[in-house]
């Protein structure tokens, strides 16, 4: 891996870890901050809402920047936002200072793309991207995991102290490795050319698409701490071990996923959804049964991973002439599911249904993503448009 995308990657991990880290650390934090877990549940929603909303309007505002500056700046941004939730007195203000962090997540990522992409030949931009995607996943397999762990040893305060150690870290790694050259272009063009791109019906399916996988990922896993120890009956020490096994899951499912996009798109994005409606269905029946529990939870992680890469490949194919957009798009359609996962799930909670009824829901969505997939594919073929073709900068 070139260091300047090792810079790229370490802090993608450090946003991947603070964001999906709540998860491991819920009923301490709620139970910290004086509110009821589903209660607690918002601070994964506010943070996907400020990537979903934040983070395209601050990167489209800053286009005319240098992308090292901007890196800088938020990877800054990172680290205050680490030191603030530490010390924060109260749910609200916790809140607050989550969803300031998220906004500055959500520029990173369409930022980091664009540089990364900048920073190799044109033959190796896939893999390139690639390199910040992982930054999520080995974020699920190590620093979700470890992070829980700490939270559990020493207090869940220290998670986000330990953040920002790994913040500060990324933050000297983009300072000394990143170069501030013609690699990184200043965007132009005319922001409602590149909106119209969202009339492409390539690119709105893939959207539903996304939020769909989001319900089915994020409404099980937004409370995967207290589905494990109420319904399954796992110790809270044997948890993190637990969301390590889905952290490794995830980057197999990457790599499959990238196979599979390459191979044939849609056809294999079809399957790979029916299959994740399959899982979740079985994740409810096997969820009081820890060694079936595990198992699937490790699959669930897997195919979550391997049907995420070919819907990003997808919205970045059909918006190649409008690259800044869809920098901002992924992130922003990932964390608008997120977001409504989490609100989803709490209201289900806070309803009466209990946590081993959350990865019904995600089945439900996953039915209806496979569906718009069908529909979205056939339509494709009938029209027999092409992608269109990469904006060269």
């Amino acid at each position: 891996m070139p260091l300047p995308l090792f810079a790229l990657f370490l802090a993608a991990f450090a946003f991947g870890t603070t964001e999906f880290v709540i998860a491991g650390i819920l009923p301490d934090v709620a139970h910290g901050l004086g509110v009821s877990i589903p209660f607690a549940g918002y601070l994964v929603s506010g943070y996907a809402l400020g990537i979903a909303i934040g983070g395209p309007f601050l990167t489209m505002a800053t286009r005319q920047v240098s992308r090292r500056t901007i890196l800088l700046a938020l990877t800054t941004a990172f680290c205050l936002g680490q030191v603030a939730c530490a010390l924060a007195p109260s749910f609200a203000s916790m809140l607050v200072f989550r969803v300031a962090t998220a906004v500055a997540h959500g520029a990173y990522f369409g930022i980091a793309m664009v540089v990364a992409v900048g920073l190799v030949p044109q033959a190796f931009r896939g893999r390139a991207v690639s390199v910040i995607l992982a930054g999520l996943t080995v974020s699920n397999i190590i620093g979700v995991p470890a992070g829980a762990a700490i939270g559990g040893l020493w207090g869940w305060r220290t998670t986000f102290w330990a953040m920002t150690v790994v913040g500060a870290l990324a933050l000297v790694a983009i300072w000394v490795l990143i170069p501030q050259t013609k690699a990184e272009p200043r965007q132009s063009g005319h922001l409602g050319k590149e909106v119209r791109v969202l009339g492409r019906q390539q690119v709105w399916t893939s959207l539903i698409m996304m939020l769909a996988l989001m319900i089915g990922q994020m409404v099980p896993f937004t409370y995967i701490t207290p589905l494990l120890q109420e319904v399954t009956g796992l110790d809270a020490m044997v948890i993190p071990w637990v969301l390590l096994l889905n952290g490794v899951g995830a980057t197999l499912g990457v790599f499959i996923g990238g196979r599979l996009s390459d191979w044939k798109l849609m056809p294999s994005l079809i399957a790979l959804l029916a299959i994740q409606a399959v899982t979740l269905s079985i994740l409810y029946m096997v969820s009081p049964y820890p060694l079936a529990m595990t198992v699937t939870i490790f699959v669930w992680g897997a195919l979550n991973f391997a049907i995420g890469t070919p819907i990003q490949a997808r919205i970045l194919m059909w918006t190649a002439d409008a690259p800044s957009l869809a920098s901002s798009l992924i992130p922003s359609g990932f964390n608008i599911g997120i977001a409504i996962a989490a609100v989803v799930g709490a209201a289900l909670l806070e309803g009466g249904y209990g946590y081993r009824s959350l990865p019904v829901l995600g089945a439900v969505a996953l039915i209806l993503a496979c569906v718009v997939a069908i529909l979205s594919a056939a339509g494709e073929k009938r029209s027999g448009a092409v992608p269109p073709q990469a904006v060269l900068t």
